[in-house]
């Protein structure tokens, strides 16, 4: 990641998708949200060098729905949660809900 993403303002891992029953689930791929960053998809088949092996970067949201003081504009990404299928639903504070469809 470059440090573009410090400058918009909060930046930072935020949530993962959980390997749940009846969701994608796997001991080799991790997919995490980050603050700005949106979503990133881990191989970590080497816990010792995982690997970065996908990533979606929205494009900034049109107006500011975060209420707090002080937030840049700019992509929030909260939570995802992944279909067995691939099928990707990821929220952010500022831009409501992205669907993604993860394809391996």
């Amino acid at each position: 990641m470059t440090s573009a993403f410090c400058t918009n303002g909060t930046f930072g891992p935020h949530n993962l998708h959980e390997n749940r029953p009846g969701a994608f689930q796997s001991e080799e791929t991790i997919f995490a949200t980050y603050n700005n960053a949106d979503v990133r998809v881990f191989d970590v088949r080497d816990a010792f060098a995982p690997k970065e092996i996908a990533y979606w970067v929205p494009p900034t949201p049109k107006k500011l729905i975060d209420p707090r003081p002080n937030v840049a504009l700019a992509a929030k990404t909260c939570d995802a949660y992944v279909r067995p299928d691939g099928l990707m639903f990821v929220s952010d504070w500022n831009a409501g809900m992205h669907v993604l469809q993860y394809q391996g």
